[in-house]
């Protein structure tokens, strides 16, 4: 009788451990989470074939809810990327969203824990709840807060203390670049915490100084030699001006002081293939960006290349269209970089892609 009593509670308890496991927590079958308060935590949960998928997205949701944050706060940084000409206005902006995103939630994530999963003993399907303590979040946000401010200021000092306007451009450039991750944190903070921190100097406000100083202060002048070398020279200066860098329409001689130049030789001419149907036009280029002042080159690019078609006219006119695109494009980058990167000089410069005779 004893045995079979044992027995009897035995089975009952394991239906009873069984019926449990299979009942989902609430964090699956409602929005709050009675382990998890809402104004202790915010919560993400995500479902998927296996835990690990289910974790993934459980940490996805929690990202969404600074990401829709981010872009409904990006006003002040579209700003910032807002060039000019239409049309690019929206894909910088796009681009600047997604940087902030990224700032925003690889550094949150760091601390997100999976506090719980859950197997639906019927369907298979996963569970996976992620949590981000909002205490120790406001701790490390409000810190990182308080080192950009002072980076900030330091980068403003350093701009507004210097008589080298190379420097001066990289510093504000530094000062909006630290105060974009910080709008970001910000951001961040806002939803942890409820609050922000507000920040002395604005985005708008330094993008206005940036640009007036750029275009009242800071002359750059093209010059280019060689074939096509007015279509070249305009190209250049074209993709310069679009992508909101400072440059002269003016030849070198034409102003007084240049700040930087940008010089360099374009040629094409008819390359001996063996091809009974095609005709090919080599191209090449070799540019330098360089201080007069002191006739420092600060970067050099060498670009080269083929283009073919039916008849010689064809090919050239596609030679000197990838010519100047390719060309364009390298100084942009290599413009960009001096102006608002390191500012190092290239000690490896790249050998010429122009033959010399």
């Amino acid at each position: 009788m004893m045995r079979k009593s044992c027995l009897t509670t035995f089975v009952l308890l394991f239906f009873l451990a069984a019926c449990a496991s299979s009942k989902p927590p609430d964090w699956v079958t409602g929005t709050t989470v009675a382990a998890y308060p809402d104004d202790q935590f915010l919560i993400g949960v995500g479902q998927g074939d296996s835990r690990p998928v289910a974790e993934d997205r459980a940490y996805a949701a929690l990202a969404r809810i600074f990401k829709a944050d981010i872009i409904s706060e990006s006003k002040d940084v579209e700003t910032y990327s807002n060039l000019e000409q239409q049309g690019v206005a929206q894909t910088q902006r796009r681009l600047t969203v997604e940087t902030l995103t990224k700032v925003s939630t690889d550094k949150l994530l760091e601390n997100v824990k999976v506090a719980d999963t859950w197997k639906d003993p019927k369907t298979g399907l996963h569970s996976a709840l992620a949590v981000l303590n909002r205490a120790a979040t406001r701790a490390m946000l409000s810190g990182r807060i308080a080192e950009l401010d002072d980076a900030i200021e330091g980068h403003l000092k350093e701009s507004r203390a210097t008589a080298d306007k190379l420097l001066k451009l990289r510093e504000l450039h530094r000062a909006i670049s630290n105060l974009i991750t910080r709008e970001a944190l910000n951001n961040d903070l806002r939803v942890v915490s409820g609050r922000s921190v507000s920040s002395q100097v604005s985005i708008s406000g330094l993008t206005q100084e940036l640009e007036r100083f750029l275009y009242e202060s800071v002359v750059v002048a093209v010059a280019v030699g060689g074939d096509h070398a007015d279509a070249v020279r305009q190209a250049i200066v074209e993709t310069l001006v679009r992508e909101g860098l400072p440059v002269s329409a003016r030849l070198p001689g034409e102003t007084a002081t240049v700040d930087l130049l940008i010089q360099g030789e374009t040629r094409l001419w008819p390359a001996d293939l063996p091809d009974p149907k095609f005709r090919y036009v080599r191209w090449c280029g070799d540019f330098t960006v360089v201080s007069p002042e002191n006739g420092k080159i600060l970067a050099s690019i060498a670009r080269s290349g083929r283009e073919g078609h039916l008849n010689y006219r064809e090919a050239s006119h596609r030679a000197l269209g990838v010519l100047k695109q390719e060309i364009s494009n390298a100084l942009v980058k290599s413009f960009a970089e001096q102006i608002y990167g390191d500012g190092s000089s290239d000690s490896h410069p790249p050998p010429a892609a122009c033959p010399r005779h």
